[in-house]
């Protein structure tokens, strides 16, 4: 992938986002929620503060999401059979996920405290 030209890098990319909406459940799942989200802060109309924070925290939640699927997509095809310290990578590059999603959770309790108060 190095030097070669951007629209080849970007269809790369591409192809890595389409990899997981095929066969990633999880993420087509985040993908949802952004969009819902993305509805929500089309009809609520926060402050462009909220817009960012919400779309960079969103952002984060799916780009997770791809680092996990490539970690153990790379992890499954370099060590097909189980073992304890690969299950730990994983477990670990999932936990990293959870985080963020939480994090997302936490984020979006907060905008709508805010446009909703009381």
């Amino acid at each position: 992938m190095k030097n070669k030209a951007i629209h080849l890098r970007l269809g790369f990319a591409l192809n890595g986002i389409l990899f997981a909406l095929k066969s990633e459940a999880s993420f087509r799942t985040q993908l949802l929620a952004a969009m819902a989200i993305a509805i929500v802060l089309i009809v609520t109309r926060p402050s462009p503060v909220w817009w960012g924070i919400i779309i960079l925290t969103t952002g984060a939640v799916l780009a997770a999401e791809l680092f996990n699927t490539a970690l153990e997509k790379t992890l499954d095809h370099l060590h097909p059979a189980q073992h304890p310290q690969i299950k730990l990578a994983k477990d670990a590059a999932a936990g990293a996920v959870l985080v963020l999603g939480l994090t997302a959770i936490l984020v979006f309790i907060s905008f709508l405290a805010s446009v909703f108060p009381g």
